[in-house]
């Protein structure tokens, strides 16, 4: 209705996303090829929802309108998952509902020969000596031509490389084309021959000519986790044991390394007992359901559960987490992993709990994400504010998993076990494993060793029952974990202290710190710290391991140095306001539309004021708010909104207080700038008292203040709630003022996870000349040591005691409040407390401290 014939939906501005027509959003982009993404990737989910009619005419319309022949350079990996795993698992229940005599009778295997062209279109990307896919690919031109503009990338995401099997065997099994089920084998084949052999994990990111690793960190989620479920899946589908040898060899190293029920941690490939970081993405939401497919029930338990609390206290799975369950990223794009999980969950043990958890899902989906043209991924869990996007994944797998969740036997019109889902819930059919069988098993898994471990006892073909007969059994694992996120550790204790020690404390703590303290001067010489003055007035403190007093003041150092980071990191994001919202509340939003604003460093706090500030919207005259308001009657009591520019954001404030406005919107004149894009800020104030400015004010980009410019251009009458975190609504807003104050506690509950997960940095206005500037960049100020100096910290030398007690310290369950944060190297050049963390035991310190260090850094700057 709305974006026919563009590949993705817009759904605040009601418009299809046409590639090059919108601000580009860099990687997220090279899922769109202008082939009608979201239509293809939703085919199979018609048949599940057993909208038949629709289904044939949606294969119509991609008979005739998809043009795959685009000078368009795409993803590998996600037209392969979307396009291809679309194509063919809308050609798998076309045969299906052909064979049952009533539908698609005309159907003579057109999506199955789009399928096989794109297959083609994707072959030239295989074309490097390793046989890894580069992992981009322009559809008309291929690699390395000279108008395809890609071919000169060296690295691949694991992920990237591993999961392509299930789609490229199974259009070689439908056609009997053997050359894209060799190619996908081949990428597998050397990602296996390049594990780190000791530990037997994969690094996230691998060089396609080399096969180096290239970032060497390993965990379930982004970057590698499709490429588990598909070993997993490829042995399924296709009957070769090498997959399932290699599946397994996998899940024990997973088992003993990463997880550390009921987290999921990533950890070095090289020193797996070292986690590489103190945060968990969401995309390892998808591994509970893998682990049911394996037959391994209990720790699937255990992390869904844990996520479930995240998302009872949040709505949504925040894009990432820390293992103290703060907001590391607080975006949410309507991610269907845990969905899936979810629904595995349910198949396997019957439980009705998981059919609440489900309940939860649909009904905060309807609540929060549901807008007037479709669903709206969540800009940030916090506030509750929307991104103006629906990924076709919503579609294809999260519309799915949940119908499936609650569908009966006879809800179906097919038998879904005679399927396999691929890592985009399209369905591939079993019998595949017998047809067409075009190609040898050369692909037999190399040094495979027998693995003593109990887990294979479950493993398919499953020789013992999964359950005792207890209804209960799924209950008594969940019910420990039922407090984990809000009140207790998951753990008695962290890999951190344990290899520590039992976690002894530095004789000088780091909060206690001060850098004109005589006495602390000495104990940090005898720790071997060294503070150097910078001519700046900043402190720096660098550790030298070899100028301990002994190997012991060496560890007290260490430690010290690691109580200092995290201080830092955590006075750093204190420093920051997190992001606003603005609701609309009238009709016809009722309060679903929710822009996400940036906030003042003046004016109300809306994060004191709960309630928020409620009123209709008015333009004022001027529009840049930098002389006295002209149209006073047309502002008063209401909410004005101006453009920013030509003068400070807070004489703008002190204009539109006076004429009377109970609040302000500013609006960004740099035309098309949009916070899906832009890194949000702060308005600062002009460098005098602000005291006298009582109004909110919150600062739109230009793409969400034209949602609000448009609504007054079409309804006149528009209400909006500026607020710290959207309100719940109905579906009519009814009771809005009620709910308002119900919300309070929920609000108070949820402020204690506001880490902030986006740059805010605070910006002021350009003045108009002869006028002096006042910016700041809250990076740039200093924590707020006893001593007022602030401290730059450089580990250099850190002496550590044995291989696996390199650990950086993770969050602690504490009460105080110093809560650690997760440790992010800073990267502004202006920054007043910077760190580089380069511990490293010193007996393997010549042999691989460079490696190390490029992981940490890379790892630092990874983005989903």
């Amino acid at each position: 209705e709305h974006a026919y014939p563009a590949d993705e939906l817009m759904p605040l501005t009601c418009r299809g996303r046409v590639r090059g027509q919108e601000p580009s959003r860099g990687d997220v982009d090279d899922a769109l090829g202008k082939f009608s993404l979201t239509l293809i990737d939703t085919l199979d989910t018609l048949v599940v929802l057993n909208k038949t009619k629709e289904f044939e005419e949606a294969v119509k319309k991609v008979i005739k309108d998809v043009n795959l022949d685009n000078d368009i350079v795409v993803s590998v990996f996600e037209t392969n998952i979307r396009v291809l795993g679309g194509l063919l698992g809308g050609h798998s229940v076309a045969i299906m509902l052909k064979e049952k005599g009533e539908y698609m009778q005309w159907y003579n295997g057109e999506l199955l020969h789009m399928a096989k062209e794109l297959g083609y279109k994707l072959l030239p990307a295989f074309n490097t000596t390793s046989g890894l896919p580069y992992p981009r690919v322009n559809l008309k031109f291929g690699v390395r031509h000279p108008e395809a503009r890609t071919g000169t990338e060296t690295d691949t995401c694991t992920a990237c490389a591993g999961t392509l099997i299930l789609e490229f065997a199974a259009l070689s099994r439908f056609t009997g084309t053997s050359i894209f089920e060799e190619y996908a084998r081949k990428a597998l084949d050397f990602i296996w021959e390049k594990r780190q052999r000791s530990s037997n994990l994969v690094g996230v990111t691998i060089n396609i000519h080399t096969g180096d690793w290239v970032r060497k960190d390993s965990g379930v989620g982004a970057g590698i986790d499709s490429y588990y479920e598909y070993l997993l899946k490829a042995y399924v589908l296709l009957g070769d044991d090498s997959f399932l040898e290699r599946f397994n060899t996998h899940y024990d190293a997973i088992m003993r390394y990463i997880s550390q029920p009921p987290l999921l941690l990533d950890v070095h490939i090289h020193k797996p007992m070292l986690n590489a970081r103190t945060w968990m993405d969401s995309l390892l939401a998808f591994f509970p359901g893998l682990q049911v497919l394996k037959g391994d029930i209990r720790p699937a338990i255990e992390t869904h559960e844990m996520l479930y609390q995240v998302i009872k206290k949040h709505n949504f799975l925040p894009e990432a987490f820390t293992t103290d369950f703060r907001v590391h990223w607080a975006q949410h794009p309507l991610r269907p992993e845990f969905a899936e999980s979810t629904y595995f969950l349910y198949k396997a043990t019957g439980d009705p709990y998981y059919l609440e958890v489900g309940k939860t899902l649909i009904e905060n989906l309807n609540k929060y994400a549901r807008v007037p043209c479709g669903f709206a991924a969540m800009k940030d869990v916090r506030t509750g504010s929307h991104e103006d996007r629906m990924d076709s994944f919503f579609l294809a797998e999260m519309f799915k998993y949940l119908y499936l969740l609650f569908a009966d036997k006879e809800d179906m019109i097919f038998d879904i076990e005679d399927y396999i889902f691929t890592t985009e819930a399209h369905l591939l059919p079993l019998w595949l494993s017998t047809t067409n069988q075009t190609i040898s098993k050369k692909n037999t898994t190399t040094e495979y060793t027998e693995l003593d471990d109990s887990n294979f006892d479950w493993t398919c073909p499953n020789t013992q029952i999964l359950f005792p007969n207890d209804p209960m059994f799924a209950q008594s694992i969940r019910e420990p974990l039922k407090n984990v996120v809000d009140k207790s550790c998951p753990r008695g204790i962290s890999r951190a202290e344990e290899s520590l020690g039992s976690g002894p404390k530095p004789p000088l703590r780091a909060r206690d710190f001060m850098a004109s303290n005589p006495e602390h001067l000495e104990i940090l010489k005898k720790m071997g710290v060294s503070l150097i003055h910078l001519k700046d007035g900043r402190v720096q403190l660098v550790q030298h391991a070899v100028q301990a007093a002994s190997s012991l003041d060496a560890e007290d150092g260490l430690r010290f140095m690691q109580e200092m980071i995290e201080l830092s990191s955590q006075q750093q994001k204190e420093q920051q306001l997190p992001p606003r919202a603005v609701q609309i509340v009238s009709h016809p939003f009722f309060g679903r539309v929710v822009l996400t604003a940036g906030p003042a460093q003046f004016g109300m706090d809306l994060s004191k004021h709960k309630a928020g500030t409620r009123g209709f919207v008015a333009t004022i005259k001027p529009y840049n708010g930098c002389s006295e308001i002209t149209n006073p009657e047309a502002v008063k009591e209401k909410i004005a909104l101006m453009q920013r520019g030509q003068c400070m954001f807070a004489e703008k404030a002190r204009n539109i207080q006076k004429a009377g406005a109970i609040g302000g919107i500013v609006i960004d004149d740099n035309e098309g700038s949009s916070s899906d894009t832009a890194p949000l800020f702060q308005m600062a104030g002009d460098g005098k008292n602000t005291d006298d400015i009582t109004i909110p004010m919150l600062f739109l980009f230009n793409k969400e203040g034209n949602i609000i410019l448009d609504a007054i251009r079409e309804y006149e009458a528009v209400e909006v709630l500026l607020s710290d975190k959207a309100k719940d609504r109905d579906l009519e807003m009814e009771n809005m003022d009620q709910k308002l104050s119900e919300n309070d506690s929920h609000k108070q509950n949820s402020e204690e996870a506001t880490s902030a997960s986006q740059d805010v940095g605070a910006v002021s206005e350009e003045p108009e000349e002869g006028e002096n500037s006042d910016v700041t960049d809250p990076d740039s100020l200093a924590p707020a040591h006893a001593d007022s100096d602030s401290v730059s910290i450089s580990n250099q030398d850190s002496y550590v005691p044995g291989t696996d007690e390199a650990s950086a310290p993770e969050p602690a369950c504490t009460q105080g409040d110093h809560q650690p944060q997760e440790q992010k190297p800073e990267t502004e050049s202006n920054s007043k407390v910077n760190w580089d963390n380069k511990v490293q035991p010193m007996e393997s310190i010549l042999a691989d401290w460079n490696e190390d260090i490029e992981a940490f850094e890379m790892m630092e700057k990874d983005e989903l």
